[in-house]
Parts: C-alpha cells; sequence; structure tokens
C-alpha cells in the first residue's frame, strides 16, 4: 500500500471508486460528496489525483466539470473508460423470491427498467448506488435489494443474487483523471488527446470561423459541448476534445486560428488516450487492457 490518494466524488464502492482502484492499484481512494470536493481535495493536498466522471454513453455528459475544472487550477492528465456493470444486490440468505424493493441511484434505476417489469419491484431512489448498497446492509431485510456495483456488495457484506441486470451492455462512463501538474506527453507521441475550453460570441457564423482550422486541419474532434455563462444568452463557451498535440503543426495551426475568433481559450489538459478509445474506434493498440470508465451514478 502506497500513501498515494486519488479522490472521487460518491461513496466508498461507487463505480468511481471501481474506477480509481482499478486505474491505481494500491492508492488509498477518497469518497467526496460533490465534484467539486473531489477537485478540491486535489487542489489543497489531500490527494493526488482526482477521477472525475465527465460523460456516460446512456445519461450523456456529467454536468458542472466545465465550471469547476477551469477555476480549479488543475490539470487534465489522462482518461479512463469503466464499463457499468449493475448487479442486484441482497442481505446474507436472501432469494431473489425474497426482494420486493430496490434501491439505488435515480440514473441507475431508469437502466434498469427490465429486470423492474419483469420481476415485479418497486423502485425507490436513493443517493448512489453504493449509499444504496449501505442502506440494505444496514437494515438487513430479506425482501430490500440495492442495484450497485460487485465491489459494493464486497464492501457492504452483501450478497449478488443477479449479475448484469443493466438494460443496455454498452453502459459505460468516460472520466477524466485530473492532477495539481500537467504531465503533458512530449511532442510527436501518439494516441494523444487534447481538452480545451473557449468562449464564443452567439453571432451568425461565431462557431463556423472558430472551428474552420479543425477541419480544414484535418483533425477529430470527439466531443464539442456548448454551456450558457453568466445567466446571459449573448455569449456561449464551448468544452472541446480533439485528438492531436498542440505544439504539433496540424493542431497548432488549429489552436491559432481559434484563438483569433474565440475568447478565453484555455488547455485543460493533454494527455495519452485510453486504450480504451482506440479499441472503439478501431485503431490499433499495443495495450487494450484498459476497461472503459466508472459510472456516472455515484
Amino acid at each position: 500500500m502506497t500513501d498515494k490518494i486519488i479522490a472521487f466524488q460518491g461513496a466508498l464502492g461507487a463505480y468511481s471508486d471501481l474506477a480509481c482502484r482499478t486505474v491505481k492499484p494500491g492508492w488509498r481512494t477518497l469518497p467526496c460528496k460533490t465534484f467539486a470536493g473531489a477537485i478540491e481535495a486535489v487542489h489543497t493536498g489531500r490527494a493526488d489525483l482526482a477521477m472525475l466522471a465527465c460523460e456516460n454513453s446512456l445519461a450523456g455528459r456529467v454536468p458542472d466539470i466545465h465550471t469547476l475544472l477551469p477555476a480549479s487550477g488543475l490539470h487534465i492528465v489522462g482518461e479512463y473508460f469503466q464499463r457499468i456493470e449493475h448487479c442486484l444486490l441482497g442481505v446474507p440468505g436472501a432469494r431473489l423470491e425474497d426482494i420486493k424493493r430496490v434501491h439505488t441511484h435515480p440514473v441507475a434505476m431508469g437502466q434498469i427498467c427490465n429486470l423492474l417489469r419483469e420481476r415485479g419491484l418497486t423502485p425507490v431512489t436513493e443517493f448512489d448506488t453504493a449509499g444504496a448498497a449501505e442502506l440494505v446492509a444496514l437494515w438487513g431485510k430479506k425482501e430490500e435489494a440495492a442495484v450497485a456495483s460487485e465491489l459494493a456488495a464486497e464492501l457492504n457484506g452483501l450478497e449478488i443474487l443477479l449479475k448484469n441486470v443493466e438494460d443496455a451492455k454498452h453502459n459505460t462512463t468516460r472520466f477524466y483523471i485530473a492532477s495539481r501538474t500537467a504531465e503533458r506527453p512530449a511532442c510527436g507521441t501518439p494516441h494523444v488527446m487534447t481538452t480545451l475550453i473557449f468562449n464564443v460570441k452567439n453571432i451568425p457564423g461565431a462557431l463556423y470561423k472558430v472551428l474552420g482550422g479543425f477541419a480544414t486541419n484535418g483533425l477529430n474532434m470527439t466531443r464539442l459541448e456548448s454551456y450558457m455563462t453568466g445567466g446571459s444568452f449573448a455569449a456561449t463557451r464551448f468544452l472541446m476534445d480533439v485528438e492531436g498535440h498542440p505544439e504539433e503543426d496540424r493542431l497548432g495551426k488549429a489552436l491559432s486560428e481559434l484563438e483569433f475568433f474565440a475568447e478565453n481559450a484555455e488547455i485543460l489538459g493533454v494527455y495519452t488516450q485510453s486504450p480504451f478509445r482506440r479499441h472503439m474506434t478501431g485503431a490499433p493498440s499495443e495495450d487494450q487492457t484498459s476497461g472503459p470508465a466508472d459510472a456516472i451514478s455515484g
């Protein structure tokens, strides 16, 4: 066991906790109530890294990251994809026919509709998946069950009654890994991602001009999301993930054009792509052992 610590939003046993333990085996995981708390833990030195869910293949983007990260002074140093595999958990000795109610996070509840319908179970939403497992263990009642990770079952002494109860088998969450110190790969390193944020005035053609440099330089944007800022409808803030290194010629030219037309452009991180991303796109990968990223629900 090292003295290294990685923070996450959620309770012990959450899918984010599972992601932390997978990415940094032997590190101590630090549960935080909010994303802001996880970021603050790194900022103040209580943790070395933060594992921050940023998007999910079913639920879409995770809010707050676009506002919290730029103001935090932290840097994105990696990404991780966690496959979400929901388990139906009961107290020791419980059988499937004993279960009447299922407790879990609202997002997870929306991902187990088939289970609820086929077994006639009553859904009860809780703050997060791991917290639901903790409650079921505390109550000790055979009619109560939780839907959470296998890790949550292990930490709370629950039995796994069913595995992979999620409706969609592709359910995957992507995480940013954030650090106080930027750890950019060297220019020329293959399979690099750059994440940046910028403002665009709400006028005709503004976004077209900002993004033109990426098209003309043949760059692949894998994520582009807009956010209103400061309660105003006059300007829009964008978060972008793009393949490439900013010190390389093509992305360097595109960023120069972006800065000419955009405002407050800031690079949040330059990091090596997860092998899982290359596996998804069919690109060659030397190491495809890394799993998908963590779940959006705690």
